[in-house]
């Protein structure tokens, strides 16, 4: 997930100033942003944030798109109270930094979540969405628990030693081509390797002349060449979403 120069591609993009409109909960050990539709639908999605953390507006104005879809999302914390990256740490420390957040290691948190979603939320039918480091942490949740019914991994970063075969059940990844840090070669052998291995539904897009992050981290008013991509990519992560869910 890095290089010398720049180890992580998430200080490409715009912060939004977005208050959101669920709250912040206390989930067993760890805290979450909760917002749920006016009327229950029994549907759920949880939202796994990027290396910016759960409390990143970004990522609450994804979780309130899915509410107004009618899904209760749920951004956790799965840092599990471990300080977020700030744009204005040391890049140099980055590596160090994420050794201690590994996103394949968030099996005790996800327990707690899908708890609080089945008991508190009454929800029957589970997604789960994630962007970037949170990408990584989909995949993941989507080969380790198979009630949640559908996943979209956004722009997690991928290794050619990875395989991702192994998936439960639906999943769909988006990547953008001008992403620097997810070479198209990546893409392509985990499109050789999901096309050999995987037993579920999935789809791999690449969106044109988009660079990482564009979901959640392009304002549409000040890249207005890039709506139509980040639109559509929204489009496409709740449309996987109602077809799965």
């Amino acid at each position: 997930m890095a290089n010398e120069s720049r180890p992580c591609p998430c200080d490409i993009g715009d912060r939004f100033d977005y208050g959101g409109r669920g709250q912040e909960v206390q989930v067993e050990h760890i805290k979450a942003y909760v917002c749920k539709p006016p009327a229950s639908t029994g549907k759920a999605v949880i939202v796994i944030h990027d290396i910016f953390g759960w409390q990143l507006p970004n990522t609450r104005y994804m979780a309130d798109m899915l509410v107004a879809n009618g899904y209760t999302a749920i951004c956790p914390d799965f840092f599990a109270g471990r300080e977020a990256w700030k744009p204005s740490d040391d890049w140099c420390k980055f590596d160090e930094w994420l050794k201690t957040r590994d996103a394949r290691k968030i099996n005790k948190e996800a327990d707690a979540v899908l708890k609080y979603l089945k008991e508190q939320c009454g929800a029957k039918k589970l997604g789960v969405v994630g962007f970037c480091w949170g990408g990584v942490a989909a995949r993941h949740l989507m080969m380790t628990y198979p009630e949640l019914k559908a996943g979209v991994s956004l722009y997690g970063l991928i290794k050619d030693s990875d395989d991702i075969s192994n998936l439960l059940n639906p999943m769909f990844f988006i990547f953008a081509e001008k992403d620097d840090f997810i070479p198209l070669h990546q893409v392509t052998l985990l499109q050789q390797k999901l096309k050999k291995n995987c037993k579920v539904d999935y789809e791999v897009k690449i969106y044109p002349g988009q660079t990482h992050g564009f979901v959640h981290r392009r304002r549409e008013d000040i890249n207005p060449q890039d709506k139509p991509y980040v639109e559509e990519g929204r489009k496409d992560m709740i449309n996987w979403l109602n077809k799965y869910v």
